[in-house]
């Protein structure tokens, strides 16, 4: 080989993503295999913090700094502030798993997972998708739990957005395990035990008048990476404003043995201005994905609407004078 064309082969290697001496793992039919438990857990945030505008990148001095700075200030296990700000806390740190690190993806350090619009924001909400979410917060102050569908649906162990699609990290149970076979990719979420069925086998989507809160997920493969696309979901969803026209476009690309790059598209033309897309990486974790056990029947849902009841006592004891 000449060294013009051995040279040419290092920076195929290198644009690729791929060491020298990996090959990734593939399944049987040729297509790279994604199985596995992984993790989306980090300190970068969706959005692009003020401090950062107009600041894509950091250097790896300001992202000690900033990571310093983020453990030490979310700390839940700090006690200044007094008992109300402790009790606020909720759970100790060892509950939590947001990440110690910024996400580094493609050789860089980036301030926010959105790559797009460039100022790494979530595009204003149109007109009408304002009111509407103007209105669920008027319902939210004037019937906070007069009963349990007064709670968000997070809270009543139905749905957690965060799940997938698209998949982002909360404050815990950041995992997710990975099946593939030709047919079908399934896709396991420990936050509220989620499972999405991708349907790999060139089916159409349902029809519109069949919702789901996980909306229904076709997938394909271009080249090297798992393109899926999902739709249908329900009005309930509400990522971020979203509505029933939220279409979720996501990438799944293996870049070596422990990272798949995980990109998605959001589009919604009747509740935001514009779509959006962010990146992130997925990170491969040990595992097992555990249990987890939540359900709408929960003793925490019962104590809340029973904490209310108190409260309106309460008021009405003090407006009474007693």
């Amino acid at each position: 080989m000449s060294n013009r064309r051995f040279l040419g082969s290092i920076v195929i290697l290198l644009a690729s993503g791929v060491g020298f001496g990996q090959r990734l793992p593939r399944t049987p039919d040729g297509h790279p295999d994604l199985q596995g438990v992984w993790t989306n857990s980090t300190m970068t945030p969706l959005e692009r913090p003020a401090q950062f505008a107009g600041k894509t990148t950091l250097t790896e001095p300001e992202a000690t700094v900033y990571e310093k700075d983020t453990v030490t200030g979310r700390n839940r296990d700090r006690r200044d502030g007094g008992a109300e700000v402790d009790v606020g806390r909720a759970y100790n740190e060892l509950f939590f798993d947001q990440g110690t690190k910024l996400a580094r993806l493609d050789g860089t350090i980036r301030t926010a997972m959105i790559v797009d619009p460039p100022d790494g924001r979530i595009p204003a909400l149109t007109p009408e998708a304002e009111k509407k979410q103007e209105a669920l917060r008027a319902q939210a102050r004037m019937h906070p739990a007069d009963g349990p569908e007064n709670r968000s649906l997070a809270e009543r162990c139905l749905f957690w957005a965060t799940a997938g699609p698209p998949m982002l990290p909360g404050p815990y149970n950041n995992t997710y395990q990975i099946y593939q076979t030709a047919n079908s990719v399934m896709i396991m979420s420990e936050m509220i035990h989620e499972v999405r069925v991708i349907a790999m086998d060139g089916r159409p989507h349902l029809p519109s008048s069949i919702r789901k809160w996980t909306g229904d997920s076709v997938g394909h493969w271009e080249g090297d990476t798992l393109v899926v696309d999902t739709t249908n979901f329900t009005s309930k969803t509400r990522f971020r404003g979203s509505d029933e026209n939220l279409h979720v476009i996501e990438r799944f690309t293996r870049m070596a043995s422990d990272v798949i790059k995980y990109r998605f598209t959001i589009e919604d033309p009747t509740a935001f201005s514009k779509s959006w897309t962010a990146e992130l990486p997925l990170a491969a974790a040990s595992g097992p994905v555990y249990e987890y056990a939540c359900h709408e029947g929960n003793y925490a849902l019962l104590d809340i609407l029973s904490g209310a009841r108190a409260d309106e006592k309460k008021a009405a004891e003090g407006k009474s004078g007693r």
